[in-house]
């Protein structure tokens, strides 16, 4: 596997596992804090190894890859949570720094190991089971109140490995699977149907010395399960449900030992009789997130340099924001074919709104595929909302104007 050039003076190489956007948009940063990028990608037309000068071909999967791979990097980070544990633990064994570590990653690939640390830690979560049987999938609905949610505990994002169960019956091909190798090798994760009011995201970093940085909490506008809109801050978000949410997850950041930007998704419950907001944990990312992508333009110091900093203990950049809102618009590919030439639109959004940050992932179109962002900060929400939702959705060929 070839070598990653390094830079003279000392410079560290960081590689990351996986091609992904995520990879793609830790480019940048690195160039301007003077590090070098290696991505092990899964084809050279990944969406990284279109901007990454060493960008190794390999499966994530294969440990004697991995291994060729992180032999030439200094520290080994992820665009994904798919490595599996037993490659994790060879490199770890042989010395290779992985950050974040494999015990930390542990919850974020799986997610019923997730619920039992977060309750053992008293955070906030919905009420859940773990299921292998129908009838401890009815016993369950019975007991919470259908409809409830059924996970699979690994291997699920976007949407994906997530079901709403009426019956056991609707999680059938689910309780088959129960006990093969694979996502269900332990069972389901059942969880209540959450009465919530809204979707909250709150991002931290944390180094391996133990510090730790965190960007305003985030209002998250999910569509079909995926997220299509950021909103940064949550609008109207009660101060007291900010800070205890945002301490919430620097806790957890701490207590698993998290190397790197954590993303914790919540969900905004509504209040008992007399009682605060409050917040019950969904789910975890121990990588950059969706959520955070405003950062890269509407905070001091973005989720992608940030990320960087933290798994070379680095001191922390400043995570405030540059502007009183910002919001972020996914591009969702529609219906338009593989080859859609997307530049000219590219070109129509920037002549027409100069201050919209227009972010493509060099990724073809698919219905549903995220193949970019756009940022826009204001001093009005509804005009940041306005703006970003027309660039997005003149990339995506839903407007002609």
């Amino acid at each position: 596997m070839s070598k990653p050039k390094r830079a003279p003076g000392g410079f560290p190489v960081v590689g990351v596992v996986g091609g992904g956007q995520l990879a793609r948009m830790m480019q940048g940063p690195a160039v301007e804090l003077g590090i070098q990028l290696s991505v092990l990608a899964e084809s050279d037309t990944a969406a990284a190894a279109l901007v990454v000068p060493s960008s190794p071909v390999g499966e994530h999967t294969d440990l004697d890859t991995v291994r060729a791979f992180a032999e030439h990097c200094d520290v080994v980070t992820f665009d994904h949570e798919h490595v599996p544990p037993e490659v994790l633990e060879a490199l770890e064994a042989e010395g290779i720094a992985i950050h974040p570590t494999r015990a930390a990653l542990r919850f974020a690939q799986d997610k019923l190991a997730m619920r039992e640390r977060l309750t053992d830690l008293g955070i906030a979560c919905p009420r859940w089971a773990r299921a292998t049987t129908a009838d401890e999938v009815t016993a369950f609905g019975d007991e919470v109140g259908w409809p409830i949610i059924a996970k699979t505990p690994r291997g699920g994002y976007d949407g994906k490995g997530v079901a709403v169960a009426r019956s056991a019956d609707d999680v059938a091909q689910w309780l088959a699977r129960v006990g093969e190798p694979g996502p269900l090798a332990d069972g389901l994760l059942l969880e209540e149907k959450v009465d919530f009011v809204r979707e909250l995201a709150v991002l931290v970093a944390r180094s391996p010395s133990g510090q730790a940085a965190a960007w305003p909490v985030v209002e998250t506008v999910q569509t079909d399960g995926i997220c299509t809109e950021v909103l940064a801050p949550a609008p109207t978000l009660d101060p007291d449900l900010a800070s205890v949410a945002t301490e919430a997850a620097l806790r957890i950041a701490g207590e698993l030992g998290v190397t790197g930007v954590l993303a914790v998704e919540m969900f905004e419950v509504r209040p008992g009789t007399g009682g605060r907001a409050a917040y019950v944990v969904n789910e975890l990312a121990m990588r950059p997130h969706n959520s955070g992508h405003w950062t890269m333009d509407g905070a001091v110091t973005g989720q992608f340099e940030q990320h960087l900093r933290a798994v070379l203990d680095l001191p922390l950049g400043d995570p405030r924001a540059r502007s009183p809102w910002t919001v972020m618009a996914n591009v969702l590919g529609g219906d338009l074919p593989e080859h859609e030439e997307l530049y000219s639109a590219y070109r129509h959004i920037m002549a027409r709104d100069p201050g919209a940050k227009v972010h493509v992932y060099g990724k073809g179109v698919r219905p549903g595929r995220k193949i970019g962002h756009v940022n826009v900060s204001s001093g009005d929400l509804d005009d940041a909302r306005d703006r970003a939702g027309h660039a997005a959705d003149y990339l995506r060929g839903v407007i002609t104007e």
